[in-house]
């Protein structure tokens, strides 16, 4: 068997905005590899770049494990892994190129690695698999505990779905194959399995949560993918697919959690939890089986809130769910082929309010399209819905989206956010950087004003008005700017 050492590149230092916030999470889909791979019989050892210095952290760990191979697994979960942050890929590529200097083997898998598999080639990487890749990993790691190389045309001939580079090279012709993903069903034991907590620094998480926030929050996933086909979300490790765990394994790794670590508060990472009604229902009495389950905050559409769905989650614990709102703006909503509509949005709200769970928003500005009456369509959403919270950025044109190959001829030098905060135009949008930045601000200014009462509310309210003409005189009308 193998030494191998997981891990991942997300830095939480090196994105500023995050690591003010103060909220991180262990690697999810890296620790889930690393079960998988201790199942195998490998001896794993993990690298979290989460809570890390820098990447010499990751160097200090080469040399104390001295790893025969490096598997780079990003957290699939994590959305900002989905979005490709510079820095984080040229964390990556060094990490790369240390772990080969010290002669450990490198496979690397992603999202920004199955879309430009080239930087990470290039840095030393001798395989990067495509998609999720758990079908083909095995083989790979057999041909290597074989004492094998990863090249040669005896690989392809030997797997049956096939990694498509290899040795830094693109292989061509018939022996090319994206990796596919087979489907998984509820029954699967790798889907159902738990992931590796055990290799965490569970306090040092812990510390850092409590210091910033007087509170522990750990992570789960009921689910993998999603099945809905927005114009501007990007699928390239599960695919158009949602593949959902059992409700017993989820609600008995809950109570694992609570016995072995006492979070206070679970974040499910699922693009959509539950999905239907009856699952979350099943959730909720397998939790009560097991002694209660822990609060927790999910995602969700608008249109799967029905009064049942809603009641189902009161019911499981769920306390805050967020809506991928998007947008006021009917036309917008279309033109993302987002499925939802505005009221749906509306009647979620209300629905969840009823029974007592917190509603949060994700705003997307700037998607084609969007002109002034559609800015001010979402600020009349805001001031309609009243959501508890919003979490508002700007049309992001990953690659494999039907977006992106709207907007690939605008797109200039920059393709990539540095880091979260960056939240600039990369296409060439109605308004510019600058004005979408100061229409954040102004949503997010509008959601605050909620919380306050008295004079504080009506002075906040009209300077909030002045703001918003000010605003207004400077882009009306609309006129097409560069980025």
């Amino acid at each position: 068997m193998l030494s191998i050492l997981v891990g991942h590149s997300f830095f939480l230092r090196f994105d500023a905005k995050q690591f003010e916030r103060a909220k991180p999470y262990p690697p999810l889909a890296t620790l889930q590899v690393a079960s998988l791979l201790r199942r195998q019989g490998h001896e794993v050892s993990l690298f979290d770049a989460m809570l890390a210095t820098g990447t010499e952290d990751f160097d200090a760990q080469l040399a104390d494990t001295q790893p025969q191979l490096v598997l780079l697994y990003e957290d699939n979960y994590n959305y900002l892994s989905k979005m490709c942050l510079v820095r984080m890929r040229q964390a990556a590529c060094k990490m790369i190129a240390n772990a080969r200097r010290v002669g450990a083997r490198v496979i690397v898998a992603g999202s920004d690695a199955s879309d430009a598999p080239e930087p990470y080639l290039h840095a030393g990487a001798d395989v990067v698999l495509r998609g999720e890749g758990l079908d083909v990993l095995p083989a790979l790691l057999s041909r290597l505990n074989a004492q094998r190389g990863l090249s040669g045309p005896d690989l392809v001939k030997g797997l049956a779905q096939t990694v498509t580079l290899v040795e830094g090279e693109l292989l061509h012709g018939d022996a090319v194959a994206t990796i596919s993903l087979k489907p998984l069903t509820r029954a699967d034991a790798e889907l159902d399995a738990p992931a590796a907590w055990g290799l965490v620094d569970m306090e040092h998480y812990r510390s850092t949560w409590l210091a910033a926030h007087g509170h522990f929050s750990l992570n789960m996933a009921a689910s993998k993918g999603c099945s809905f086909s927005c114009n501007w979300c990007a699928k390239p490790i599960w695919g158009g697919r949602y593949q959902q765990r059992s409700s017993a394994a989820v609600a008995t790794e809950m109570a694992e959690l609570k016995v072995r670590f006492a979070p206070d508060h679970v974040w499910f990472a699922d693009d959509i939890f539950g999905f239907r009604a009856d699952w979350v229902q099943r959730f909720a009495a397998e939790l009560d089986t097991r002694g209660g389950g822990i609060p927790f905050t999910i995602q969700t559409r608008a249109d799967l809130i029905t009064e049942e769905m809603a009641r189902a989650l009161s019911d499981a614990g769920c306390r805050e769910a967020w809506i991928g709102a998007e947008s006021g703006s009917q036309r917008v909503l279309d033109a993302m082929n987002k499925g939802t509509t505005v009221d749906e949005i509306l009647e979620a709200r209300k629905r969840l309010q009823a029974v007592g769970v917190r509603v949060g928003f994700f705003i997307q500005l700037g998607y084609l399209g969007e002109g002034v009456d559609e800015l001010l369509q979402t600020r009349r959403l805001i001031e309609e819905a009243r959501p508890d919270d919003i979490g508002v950025s700007v049309s992001y044109p990953l690659p494999g989206t039907r977006f992106h190959e709207q907007v690939k001829a605008q797109l200039g030098a920059k393709t990539h956010w540095d880091d979260s905060a960056d939240l600039a135009m990369m296409f060439h949008g109605t308004f510019d950087t600058e004005i979408y930045r100061t229409v954040r601000d102004l949503l997010h200014d509008q959601v605050d004003l909620q919380r306050l009462s008295g004079n504080a509310s009506l002075r906040a309210s009209h300077e909030l008005q002045q703001r918003w003409t000010r605003l207004l005189e400077r882009i009306s009308p609309a006129v097409a700017v560069s980025p």
